[in-house]
């Protein structure tokens, strides 16, 4: 953190869920970033958003074929239409935490997209992007889809090299 307990970089980790967006309004209306210093970057927030695989968002095995058995073949135009739709996925949800931060007047911000899996790819990137501290939402799930899902904002809390601010539900519409 920089001097002050001023904050010079904010990851708000985005999915699309109602709870991602509105950790990002709270990110923006309660956190203050620092002043940038002549000879430094600029501080900004940074959203970031966290695609799958082709495979997996395909519900795919690797190595598999869609409606088919075991397979070492590609299928290469299932996997570029995969990859295309992620990314108009991608570009929606970008989009609409952007519009929130012009709602908000917020113009110190950038967008970080990676593929993988959520948990460990936002550990990754607060490490790679030298976060001040981690804001997110939590979807609540209950125990038992806990235990099947596992818990992204959970293993975070964990494992991110920062601080993590985890918004739950009715503390983020403040």
């Amino acid at each position: 953190m920089s001097e002050g307990g001023n904050l010079s970089c904010v990851v708000v980790a985005v999915d699309g869920s109602e709870e991602s967006m509105n950790s990002l309004r709270w990110a923006l209306r309660n956190l203050k970033l620092r002043s940038p210093a002549p000879d430094s970057s600029a501080a900004s927030f940074v959203i970031l958003h966290v695609q799958s695989p082709p495979s997996i968002a395909a519900g795919l095995n690797p190595g598999t074929i869609p409606f088919g058995g075991p397979s070492n073949l590609e299928v290469p135009a299932f996997t570029a239409a995969i990859e295309a739709h992620q990314k108009r996925i991608t570009e929606v949800i970008l989009d609409h935490a952007l519009g929130i931060c012009k709602e908000l007047n917020q113009v110190s911000v950038k967008t970080h997209v990676v593929v993988g899996d959520p948990k460990e790819k936002i550990c990754e990137a607060v490490e790679n992007l030298y976060a001040d501290l981690l804001v997110m939402g939590c979807r609540a799930f209950g125990p038992i889809k806990r235990m099947f899902l596992g818990s992204v904002s959970n293993y975070c809390t964990h494992h991110a090299p920062c601080p993590v601010i985890i918004i739950k539900g009715k503390d983020a519409v403040r």
